[in-house]
């Protein structure tokens, strides 16, 4: 029975051959080397770190029952209010700015219950600056 098993797979290899070639049908290790093997420990590493960095950076946070990546957030970069010119002082107004590109404080004055209007490009005339 063995016998008939390796004269299938005998077979098999010299179907494939006739039609690949020698390649398809050698061992993979015979062409593998050191430095080969190196290289490849190397790209490896490579990605680890990058899908590891990835992970990290696209973990969303809970802000206020929304979830947010912190790639969105630009903790780095204090954001100017378009609307008031203030910087952004909390994760609120990093949140608002995403959308609205405004602050918390002028997202609660100008553009809740008005989301449509607003991202039609509608903003309000002559803002006094808020402390």
């Amino acid at each position: 029975m063995k016998d008939r098993d390796l004269d299938h797979i005998a077979g098999l290899e010299k179907a494939i051959k006739k039609k690949y070639g020698n390649e398809a049908i050698q061992n993979p290790a015979s062409c593998w080397d050191e430095k080969k093997e190196a290289e490849y420990l190397e790209q490896l590493q490579d990605f680890v770190e990058k899908q590891q960095k990835y992970e990290t950076y696209s973990k969303p946070e809970n802000v206020n029952g929304v979830l947010i990546t912190q790639k969105l957030f630009n903790k780095g970069n204090k954001i100017t209010c378009s609307v008031c010119d203030t910087k952004s002082k909390t994760v609120n107004d990093e949140v608002y700015y995403i959308k609205y590109e405004c602050c918390h404080e002028c997202y609660i004055k100008f553009v809740e219950h008005r989301e449509e209007r607003w991202l039609k490009g509608w903003r309000p005339e002559n803002v006094t600056k808020s402390t």
